[in-house]
């Protein structure tokens, strides 16, 4: 980072070299931000110190606030000049390198000290949850500790600062119970497990020789859900005859204040390291814990050293492919000063030149960037910001053809006037919905311009284009015409359509009126004298025992178009078919149409019209239709007259007697006057 001053600090916290400056960073409305390399998904300690020193001039102490990424990391308030303000946070890397970031002072003038980054053992701290949170870290507390100094690196090799319980400033480590003593030992101690503290931290304990042991402290930005893990060694030899048995009092956690601690037993052994860790548990801002050792133990709880971290929620980042597009933009300018930016583009506060949605992940509305410089093409991944709502690049040394920008919907202004760009205008920038105003003026496009940016509906400035140009009138003229023709054509096409449907309607109506006229003329000539009946053209009504007219389509329907023939006579050949009322019907075709079989069609009709006789096959109907004479019979399932009278296969022949009685009987019925 290039902003700011170093200034030296007034009385610095003893004889450490990095406090004896700050880097004091402006009073604005920017941020200022320092990016880290990492390596990703690697797991890191994160750690900003603030020693503010003599407040001299000043006014105020000054309160800011620090960011992580996108992720709020801690609103640092100074009120101890002497005090080292310690910011950690634990993280697994999301990508190749992180930044910290300086903003949104309250009061006074923001600064930093120290900003560091410590590489963590693969097996530590590791959660089921570092997709989504970072460890914020509360608290580190050695107990027993020998000095009021902190413990770091080299006696931690991951530099983590182990606050000493005797630092009494205030709300931290108070309210010690009675009979508390404090115990060490210089013996090794195997600390070779999964979090890896300190050997001389594990070295140095707190006894509760009256059965408690308990403390009190505060941890900043609680109540919130934390991780927490107690580090217990047994550091003191004990007898045959002595236990050391306890348990969590408080807080109560169901999961873990009902499980019995008996640290050489539950640690192999003395003098090594027992680290239970309460894996996600919500603590108060102001944590009260106490251990109480059980009936059957004769040594009081110990307590070597705690650890406790807030579960930060990580803050989504600006939309990565938006990121892309400021990067090459800030790629092509020769300037220095806002291609400095850093950090994230959106969050705490944006860039200078950029404005940002309020959505998760945040999205670039608005590039403002008018005269900065910019040389070479508009980059072509500007295609993908779909929300982006303003585009401001004149004033610059552009060149090429415009990107593909017809994904842009929410686009309202586009000032690109200036430039030596080049290329037609795309046909779909006066379609885009939002689009408000258009500036190009002052450039080398080609072509025409589309039809609709010269409707009124866009601000549309294209002077000083010269091979811009309007629609030719010819061009246009040529277009109505062909769009005219094309309408009167289609219109048309339509009634002629509609033409053939009405004349094919008439004729089958002429059609159908012609065969309805014979078929009456056909009932008038055959009416028998005592016989009463009426039809209904079409509609298949008729009195008792009375053939009625039948048209020509119901029955190319009921005979699936004449398809099974069940039968041949002197008279045409017989179809079976199947009525819409489900009566099974045998169809008589006449073979030909010559005089004398026509006379036969109508005397046969008028006949079987008025016999009616339990041995005669009954005439249902007929049809006199296109040339076509036809008559419909009730269908017989038991064989023809044929198969009767001769015998067939399934049937025998009729008897003699049989014989004469159904003739005896049908000759009545012909005698009736």
């Amino acid at each position: 980072m290039n902003n700011g001053k170093s200034v030296k600090v007034e009385n610095p916290s003893g004889n450490w070299m990095q406090y004896r400056t700050r880097r004091d960073l402006p009073i604005d409305n920017k941020k200022y931000c320092y990016n880290l390399i990492t390596k990703e998904r690697r797991r890191y300690l994160v750690r900003a110190t603030f020693q503010y020193g003599s407040l001299g001039s000043e006014a105020s102490y000054p309160k800011f606030q620090l960011y992580l990424d996108a992720t709020l990391w801690s609103t640092v308030t100074v009120l101890d000049a002497s005090r080292v303000y310690a910011k950690e946070m634990i993280i697994r890397a999301p990508s190749d390198s992180i930044d910290v970031c300086i903003c949104c002072a309250v009061t006074g003038s923001p600064f930093i000290s120290t900003l560091e980054l410590r590489p963590l053992n693969l097996s530590m701290y590791a959660t089921d949850f570092e997709d989504n949170f970072f460890l914020k870290v509360a608290a580190r507390v050695n107990f027993g500790a020998l000095t009021k100094d902190a413990l770091r690196y080299p006696d931690d090799p991951y530099d983590r600062i182990w606050d000493s319980d005797l630092d009494r400033r205030p709300n931290f480590v108070v309210g010690a119970a009675s009979g508390t003593v404090r115990i060490n030992t210089t013996k090794n101690i195997e600390t070779r497990t999964r979090e890896y503290p300190p050997v001389k931290v594990m070295q140095t304990a707190v006894v509760g020789t009256e059965g408690v042991l308990s403390y009190r402290l505060n941890l900043e930005d609680f109540p919130a859900n934390a991780r927490a893990f107690a580090y217990f060694a047994e550091i003191q030899d004990l007898g045959p005859s002595e236990t050391r048995k306890f348990k969590l009092e408080q807080p109560y956690f169901a999961d873990y204040s009902n499980a019995v601690v008996n640290i050489a037993e539950n640690a192999n052994g003395s003098y090594t390291l027992y680290e239970p860790s309460y894996m996600n548990v919500t603590l108060n801002f102001v944590l009260s814990f106490s251990f109480v050792k059980t009936r059957d133990s004769t040594l009081g709880p110990l307590l070597n050293a705690i650890e406790i971290s807030k579960y930060q929620k990580i803050a989504a980042k600006t939309e990565w492919q938006d990121v892309m597009v400021l990067e090459a933009l800030r790629s092509i300018s020769d300037e220095s000063e806002w291609t400095n930016d850093r950090g994230d583009p959106c969050v705490p506060v944006p860039w200078e030149w950029v404005t940002c949605s309020t959505t998760t992940p945040p999205r670039i509305t608005k590039i403002a960037l008018s005269g900065k410089n910019l040389k070479g093409e508009i980059p072509p991944e500007l295609k993908n910001m779909e929300a982006l709502t303003e585009l401001w690049l004149d004033g610059n040394f552009l060149t090429g053809p415009l990107p593909d920008m017809s994904r842009l919907i929410n686009l309202k202004i586009v000032h690109l006037e200036n430039n030596e760009l080049t290329g037609s205008l795309p046909s779909y920038m006066g379609s885009l919905p939002n689009l408000q105003e258009l500036h190009i003026e002052n450039n080398s496009f080609v072509g025409e311009i589309p039809p609709a940016l010269l409707t009124g509906k866009v601000i549309f400035k294209y002077d000083n284009n010269p091979k811009l140009h309007k629609e030719s009138r010819r061009r246009m003229r040529f277009k109505l015409i062909l769009g005219t023709s094309i309408g009167v054509l289609a219109i048309l096409l339509v009634l002629f359509l509609c033409s053939l449907i009405v004349l094919r309607k008439l004729r089958r109506k002429i059609s159908n009126q012609k065969s309805y006229e014979k078929a009456d003329s056909l009932r008038t000539s055959t009416k028998p004298s005592n016989t009463a009946y009426s039809i209904a053209r079409g509609g298949h009504f008729m009195d008792e025992g009375v053939a009625y007219f039948i048209p020509l389509p119901e029955l190319e329907e009921a005979t699936n178009n004449f398809c099974k023939k069940i039968g041949k006579g002197s008279f045409g050949s017989v179809y079976y078919g199947k009525m819409k009322d489900g009566k099974e019907v045998a169809v008589k075709i006449m073979a030909d149409s010559c005089s004398h079989r026509t006379q036969q069609f109508v005397t046969e009709v008028a006949l079987l019209s008025r016999i009616h006789h339990r041995n005669l096959v009954p005439l249902i109907g007929y049809c006199e239709e296109e040339h076509q004479r036809i008559l419909v019979y009730e269908y017989m399932h038991n064989g023809t007259l044929r198969d009767r009278l001769h015998g067939s296969v399934n049937q025998k022949p009729l008897d003699w007697l049989t014989r004469l009685q159904i003739a005896h009987d049908a000759a009545k019925d012909f005698c009736r006057p």
